[in-house]
């Protein structure tokens, strides 16, 4: 009984720590700026954005290298690369 209790506390916790801990907001700029982004502003953590196997999730906005304003999300997990995504 006491298991289950901790489960839900901890589903019931998710969506206020996801936030913080399951970001990278430094790698992710990092990784923007190599691809060409700038005025690169982290907006914290992206829900719905990236796969079952990405660990971290880091919402983003900024101006592609085309001179478009977009949103996204750089997506990165343990042993694989990063991905980023445009909505």
């Amino acid at each position: 009984m006491k298991q289950i209790g901790v489960g839900i506390a901890l589903a019931a916790a998710f969506p206020f720590v996801a936030p913080i801990a399951f970001t990278l907001p430094d790698r992710a700029t990092e990784i923007l700026v190599a691809q060409g982004y700038t005025e690169i502003q982290t907006t914290g953590y992206a829900y719905f954005d990236c796969g079952a196997d990405d660990l971290f999730a880091t919402a983003f906005e900024g101006t592609s290298p085309s001179g478009q304003r977009v949103e996204g999300a750089v997506c990165s997990g343990l042993l694989k690369g990063n991905t980023v995504r445009l909505d």
